[in-house]
């Protein structure tokens, strides 16, 4: 027998929480756990739940809401897997499940599978890019003190390397990006511009290996890297956001597969 059946009884009543405690509702149909999925996240968005709060027990849990603990037990699993919220097995203050505060990780891995499934158009992923990166570099240019330029500048060595393998500069190409971002001192901005970089790194590899001198588009690349980043050390916003559209939209077209058009 199904463990949901008859789970949700309309004449099932909940006690009123403690004042100092969110406020759960039994869900007003048959329940499953994507509407225990909800009922965390309106607490979470009315405020009575933050990061590091502890949700109630898994009997409790499915008590207050009406629902089987079966379907709070998927409804954890997924919210885990989304990192909204972590688990910690065994007995005391440090055990139970606890709001998470993991965005980078969750929308990273948000961001990959879709864009591997291609629920976003590539074309759609660059000109997010482009808005995305120009605004960056605009308060970059206008806000990165010398600790912030400092981690891009090291990324930008890294792709300096003499005889630096595809890889290696791949992946200091995302950190050159992801630190512009950083030095714009928006963390929103770090985190998704991290996560579609990252989303990216496979199809960006794999083009590379179709083209006929890579080392010649690397170099490229890197000399607009430098503009770049000349242009944010000189405080320059307008010719930061300009050579960073025109760099995203050089390797857009350099790269096979990359663009739609």
């Amino acid at each position: 027998m199904n463990d949901d059946t008859n789970e949700v009884r309309p004449e099932q009543t909940v006690s009123a929480e403690a004042a100092d405690g969110p406020e759960w509702k039994p869900v007003n149909r048959a329940s499953t756990y994507e509407l225990v999925i909800d009922a965390v996240e309106e607490q979470i968005m009315a405020g009575s739940l933050g990061v590091g709060d502890p949700l109630p027990a898994e009997r409790d849990l499915a008590t207050k809401l009406g629902v089987s603990r079966a379907s709070v037990r998927e409804a954890l699993r997924v919210l885990d897997s989304l990192g909204v919220v972590r688990s910690s097995g065994g007995s005391g203050r440090g055990a139970g499940t606890f709001i998470a505060a993991m965005p980078s990780a969750a929308l990273t891995r948000f961001l990959r599978l879709h864009v591997a499934l291609t629920n976003f158009s590539i074309d759609d992923v660059t000109e997010t890019r482009i808005q995305l990166e120009r605004s960056s570099a605009v308060l970059a240019a206008t806000r990165a003190d010398k600790d912030a330029l400092a981690e891009v500048n090291a990324q930008l060595a890294m792709m300096d390397t003499p005889g630096i393998s595809l890889e290696t500069f791949n992946d200091a190409d995302t950190a050159f990006h992801v630190a512009i971002a950083q030095a714009a001192g928006n963390q929103l901005f770090s985190d998704l511009t991290g996560a579609i970089r990252t989303s990216l790194r496979k199809s960006i590899f794999s083009s590379f290996s179709r083209v006929d001198d890579p080392q010649a588009l690397m170099s490229q690349l890197q000399a607009q890297h430098h503009q770049i980043l000349d242009a944010i050390v000189a405080g320059d916003a307008d010719e930061a956001a300009r050579v960073t559209e025109e760099h995203i939209r050089f390797a857009a077209s350099r790269l096979p597969g990359l663009s739609e058009t």
